[in-house]
């Protein structure tokens, strides 16, 4: 029996792709019996990665932030030493065949453990800017992959040894979700939309985004008399995001009214309303850019400032949108007259559409997960 590690940190951004790779795994090596672990910080992804046949073990999350922080003195104290104790103990216990990391909180200690026992590691960061957990992690790792070229020359013009190790194969997106594709007119019929009439779609990752969600329900009144609006809020943003649109929506036309549709969120209908969309209005992450790219939708891109995340959103966004995919749109320039302008310049130019569509699909990476999956065996065959 093979048994397969994975660790990461307990976001969408880290679970999915995990969720991806162990998908094609469980494809790629249908004849063989495996054993699929998760140890790390799962969240709230626990019951996710349990209905997908792995089995979760906890590790106490000890962050490693770039910024000065009295956290950074009890993590570093008191969380760090215990979760390499942990990490240690549950390894050993499981002694994987392999180790496939994604980073962020809760894996150093995995990876760490793993490298000890002399187990194979494989590393994979999404954003354009490699994360602190996998830059300490990569002189560990066996081979490392990542979504972004930028991430490639950043890593290697610090460390050229890591050249012959390293791969851009693009972030893994659930073959579930890339392979549900279906015709937009049947999509936005699907939420009970006008098939003619151009659909934004609007995401601000699996927990919402507060700001984005403000703006676009600010800006309702003027989107519906031109567009359809399907809004993931996000679960916790949903009841006040709902109450103010339909304050900022008093005046508006009943079938104006219609053509704005509040989610809480998407679960099994995301594919749906990938479809549905003409254009998507996302966060930055490199799952959402991928998942976009997948589907080949233009966008609109609102990364999360760095002050609060640092910069790899920002410049994930700017490095996408050079492929001429996606317009960038930061925080502080999120006003009414240049958003709609843009959304202007867009839809009046039918080849500036298909221009965007074409880009964004030539930049997916479809087959990221798969290729991961077929490395992972290739290794364990090996070792």
């Amino acid at each position: 029996m093979l048994r397969i590690l994975f660790t990461g940190g307990g976001t969408g951004g880290h679970i999915y792709p995990i969720l991806a790779v162990a998908e094609e795994l469980q494809i790629s090596g249908d004849t063989m019996e495996m054993d699929l672990r998760y140890f790390g910080v799962p969240g709230s992804y626990k019951k996710l990665l349990e209905e997908n046949g792995i089995g979760v073990s906890k590790i106490l999350s000890a962050k490693l932030r770039r910024y000065s922080d009295i956290r950074n003195f009890i993590d570093i104290l008191i969380f760090l030493p215990l979760s390499f104790i942990q990490a240690f103990w549950k390894v050993f216990w499981f002694m994987p065949d392999i180790l496939f990391s994604k980073g962020g909180p809760g894996a150093l200690p995995v990876v760490f453990a793993c490298r000890f026992y002399r187990i194979p590691v494989i590393i994979h960061d999404s954003d354009s800017i490699m994360g602190l957990t996998n830059k300490l992690s990569s002189r560990f790792a066996k081979r490392i992959a990542v979504s972004f070229s930028s991430a490639i020359e950043d890593l290697i013009q610090k460390n050229p040894k890591l050249s012959g190790k390293t791969a851009l194969i693009g972030n893994p997106i659930r073959r579930s979700l890339s392979k549900a594709i279906v015709d937009p007119q049947a999509a936005k019929k699907l939420f009970g939309f006008d098939s003619e009439k151009p659909l934004i779609l609007v995401i601000g990752g699996s927990q919402g985004a507060v700001k984005i969600n403000n703006f676009m329900v600010e800006t309702a009144a003027e989107l519906v008399k031109k567009f359809q609006i399907l809004h993931q809020t996000g679960m916790k943003n949903f009841d006040s995001a709902k109450a103010e649109l339909n304050s900022v929506l008093k005046n508006s036309s009943e079938e104006e009214k219609k053509d704005y549709k509040l989610v809480p969120y998407f679960e099994k209908d995301m594919a749906d309303a990938y479809s549905a969309a003409d254009l998507v209005v996302s966060r930055a992450s490199s799952g959402s850019i991928f998942e976009i790219s997948a589907f080949g939708k233009p966008s609109i891109l609102i990364p999360l400032p760095e002050e609060v995340v640092g910069v790899h959103q920002t410049k994930n966004a700017y490095e996408y949108a050079k492929t001429g995919a996606a317009i960038t749109i930061e925080e502080p320039n999120l006003k009414q007259n240049i958003f709609m302008a843009q959304l202007e310049k867009i839809f009046l130019n039918l080849e500036e559409l298909k221009s965007m569509s074409a880009a964004a699909k030539q930049f997916s990476k479809p087959q990221a997960g798969k290729m991961i999956a077929e490395e992972i065996l290739r290794v364990i065959e090996r070792s």
